[in-house]
Order: structure tokens, then sequence, then C-alpha cells
């Protein structure tokens, strides 16, 4: 997929939870200037890796999720595999972090 999709409460289950490819999930929030900072690698690692599926969710809009993964701080990034959590970054990181933590 070439663009992150917009995860939200009604696609979760079938984006994240179910799929058969890892995920990485970012949580982030328009007023966040670290956000703002990492919000182009992601879009870069969703262009350039098409062996995982990359999602974003709003945590202003999906506070709910945002509790239930314990998004205590963002930018947050959580990668799922099987729909298990198998890592998280929290803060900023190079894009070159975040491949050696999905692979």
């Amino acid at each position: 997929m070439s663009n992150p999709i917009e995860i939200t409460r009604e696609n979760f289950d079938e984006v994240v939870l179910k799929s058969e490819v890892p995920v990485l999930v970012d949580f982030w929030a328009p007023w966040c200037g670290p956000c703002r900072t990492m919000g182009p690698i992601v879009d870069e690692i969703a262009e350039e890796t098409p062996s995982i599926v990359v999602g974003k969710i709003n945590v202003d809009d999906e506070q709910e999720l945002a509790v239930k993964y314990d998004v205590t701080a963002i930018p947050t990034l959580i990668l799922f595999k099987s729909g298990a959590i198998r890592n998280t970054l929290v803060g900023l990181h190079t894009k070159q972090d975040i491949l050696n933590e999905i692979f």
C-alpha cells in the first residue's frame, strides 16, 4: 500500500488485528510537533515498504484506541504481527531505526 491508512475504531480489527502481514501503526495528533516531524518518515516507509501495512491513528479522534494500547506519549509507533504487539517505539526515530525494528 502506497499511503498510510487512516485507522479508526471501526476498521481497527480488520486492518490491524486480522492482517496477514505486519502492520505499523502511528499514533499521532495534528498539534504535536514531533508527530509532524515523524509524519513524512512514516509516509516514506508506507511508500517504500509494500510488504507491510502502515496506518495512522489520530489520538484526538480515537482516544479509546490510544487508551487501549497504553499510548501515553506521541508519536508512538506500534508494530503488530499476527494481531499481537511485537514492538513499540515512543518519540522521534530515524527511518532506519524504525525499519530495523520492523525487520
